[in-house]
């Protein structure tokens, strides 16, 4: 496939930031880009909807890029998240490979996630919470949107936190562009599917303890924590499906989402064979939350 790019000047590097005199003209171009292809959206979205900096070098801001689909990775109720790469064809290097979450339109959507996360945020327009209330198409659209931008909120915090969370790369509405958690190049398993070693199933414990605390003294409760949204990438762990965080006083609940999260986790550690009480370690949280 032959592509054609607007001509920069010759000394120009693959991320350095635009002209803000040079304007791109990428509908021209449209036509040279194959099925599945686009041009990289990460100049038509504003500078808060990128992630935070330092940026890890990875993350490709080339003014040339292009982002092709690879595939579906994971169907959700809520969304889906697909496998996006974005490249610049003149820099080689200029090449990444990322997880595309995308909320679903509302005809495909349902109202799986509670209003009790809910709780305790506020919305910039009462209409829409109204019409999110009702169940409205309109109220749909809204859902998917807020959803989205929750998930976003709380992974740059996370990230902000240093906590083992995929780096949010951009929200574009209702897509998020994030790291892609890998193990020798393939999706790393979930931990409900690893079968790790004393020794390893101790680590991921301690990990996983100190991911909590972490989040319980910034005020916050992933709210739907289970083996099944937490990435085993090798010998670390990664915490995934932030939608739902909430906060801890905040929301009325809260303290009932942090037991419910210490159980969920607890319980799969027992069952491999660590002895882990979840009433110790939500004792243990607590002294962290005060």
């Amino acid at each position: 496939m032959h592509l054609e790019f607007p001509s920069t000047s010759a000394d120009a590097e693959p991320n350095d930031p635009i002209d803000p005199g040079f304007v791109f003209d990428f509908v021209a171009y449209d036509e040279n880009l194959a099925d599945g292809q686009r041009w990289s959206t990460w100049l038509s979205i504003e500078p808060l909807s990128r992630g935070p900096e330092p940026r890890p070098d990875w993350v490709v801001t080339s003014q040339g890029a292009i982002d092709t689909e690879l595939g579906i990775l994971k169907t959700g109720k809520e969304a889906d998240v697909f496998l996006l790469e974005r490249a610049d064809p003149l820099y080689p290097d200029q090449s990444v490979v990322m997880a595309a979450k995308r909320y679903r339109a509302p005809e495909h959507r349902t109202f799986h996630r509670s209003a009790s996360y809910t709780e305790g945020r506020s919305m910039k327009r009462s209409r829409d919470e109204r019409a999110i209330k009702r169940k409205s198409t309109f109220g749909r659209e809204v859902a998917a949107g807020e959803w989205a931008v929750s998930e976003w909120s709380a992974l740059v915090r996370c990230w902000d936190l240093g906590l083992p969370v995929p780096y949010p790369v951009q929200i574009d509405g209702t897509e998020l562009l994030m790291e892609w958690i890998t193990v020798d190049g393939e999706t790393a398993p979930r931990l409900a599917q690893t079968r790790p070693d004393r020794q390893l199933l101790a680590s991921y414990f301690e990990q996983l303890r100190d991911a909590l605390a972490t989040l319980v003294q910034a005020g916050l409760v992933h709210g739907d924590l289970s083996p099944y949204n937490i990435l085993a990438a090798g010998d670390r762990l990664v915490i995934i499906d932030l939608p739902q965080v909430v906060d801890l006083v905040g929301n009325a609940a809260g303290f009932d989402f942090l037991l419910r999260d210490c159980t969920n986790v607890c319980g799969w550690f027992t069952r491999r064979g660590l002895e882990i009480d979840a009433q110790d370690l939500f004792g243990d949280l607590m002294a962290h939350a005060f």
